[in-house]
């Protein structure tokens, strides 16, 4: 009992209600995990302290490189915190009820944030740090990314069985049936859209441009999900079966690279690719050659792993430690852990500013987030 308690946290805040009740009926068939809690909810174990339940999205905070800031959400607050690293400054600009992803516009600059309590999405300019506009999309907004050459800003809706689209230029919205998506990943150079569904391991391929769909199946227990846009290769975290579907482009069916125990997110250093796999149940990271198509290491690291970045210019790797309020940092050329970081409490979205080196951290409960200067750790290979 205590084991499947504990599982609660990777599951936490996924999808609201309805998502809630089909997570955990496929779940519990796999004798996995109990089942999720409500978004946005900020309680703690009484018995432990630990933090139960909360926000989960692996886009809860992101850089923009045209304009150099990282955003988080501050989902309580009804908040996005905007860190210009530059200028050692951070404001805080109100949005929608319940932010809960956003998605960076490197074409115009602009910051998009899904705010899942009141379904629009706000427009944040990103010279000013303004809401511009608040667009209705629909309830229940849940994952958002940008094509920015493309000037489309893709959002997909708990519940719901169409693609929102944005045009970056008007906020004009229009929808796409794309089956249940759940987690979003664009191709910049191909404008293709990858669309996981985590109820059932679905997997649509949106051509952006034609608007045609493809779909597959990488099977159940799909969760994270994370494309080399370099390669054009996706890698999705099984969280059931201990493993990474790998789907190379041109192929319609994936191959299978095992991964330690429940597998929950990914990240890529598109430089070297490699690709770090989190695995929330044995506390670990699997480091997998991306050209070899194998792992190589296996990484221990903190308690509850629960999400992954990449410092592709330094060669290092942060690993958000949920339960232990701690991130590991690993060295990308040795495999081997350089620091543990206090990072606030229960760490569960990362993102590095390339520029300034800096970690920013998204956390549960009272705050928000943290920012970690990780420019004085050194990589064996720069």
């Amino acid at each position: 009992m205590k084991y499947l308690t504990n599982l609660k946290l990777c599951t936490a805040a996924r999808r609201r209600n309805l998502r809630a009740q089909r997570l955990s009926t496929w779940l519990a068939a796999a004798a996995i995990f109990a089942s999720a809690a409500r978004l946005g909810a900020t309680q703690t174990s009484a018995n432990s302290g630990e933090p139960i339940t909360g926000l989960n999205n692996p886009s809860a905070t992101v850089y923009n490189p045209a304009t150099g800031k990282v955003y988080t959400v501050d989902a309580e607050a009804a908040a996005v915190q905007i860190s210009d690293d530059a200028a050692s400054t951070t404001v805080r600009v109100k949005v929608g009820a319940g932010p809960v992803s956003i998605a960076a516009d490197s074409s115009n600059g602009r910051a998009y944030v899904a705010n899942a309590g009141d379904g629009t999405v706000s427009v944040i300019d990103g010279k000013t740090d303004t809401v511009l506009a608040t667009v209705p999309i629909g309830a229940n907004p849940y994952s958002i990314a940008a094509d920015s050459d493309a000037g489309k800003i893709y959002v997909t809706r708990t519940y719901s069985d169409h693609l929102t689209v944005i045009d970056a230029a008007t906020n004009q919205v229009f929808g796409i049936k794309a089956g249940s998506p759940d987690l979003l990943a664009v191709n910049p150079k191909t404008h293709s859209v990858y669309l996981l569904g985590y109820e059932g391991g679905n997997l649509v391929a949106l051509n952006g441009e034609t608007k045609a769909v493809t779909e597959s199946s990488v099977g159940m227990h799909a969760w994270g999900m994370a494309l080399n846009a370099e390669t054009g290769t996706l890698y999705i975290a099984k969280i059931g079966d201990a493993e990474v579907a790998v789907l190379k482009p041109g192929s319609s069916s994936p191959t299978m690279i095992p991964a330690g125990n429940i597998p929950c997110s990914v990240a890529i250093n598109p430089r070297t690719n490699m690709v770090y796999v989190a695995n929330y149940a044995d506390n670990s990271v699997t480091v997998i050659d991306g050209a070899k198509g194998r792992p190589v290491a296996q990484i221990p690291v903190g308690k509850r792993t629960q999400a992954v970045a990449v410092d592709a210019n330094r060669n290092l790797i942060y690993v958000a430690n949920t339960q232990a309020n701690t991130v590991t940092a690993i060295d990308g050329v040795t495999n081997k852990v350089l620091a543990t970081l206090d990072a606030g409490k229960a760490p569960y979205a990362l993102i590095v500013n390339p520029a300034s080196g800096k970690l920013h951290v998204a956390n549960m409960n009272k705050t928000s987030f943290t920012i970690l200067d990780g420019s004085h750790l050194q990589s064996r290979h720069q």
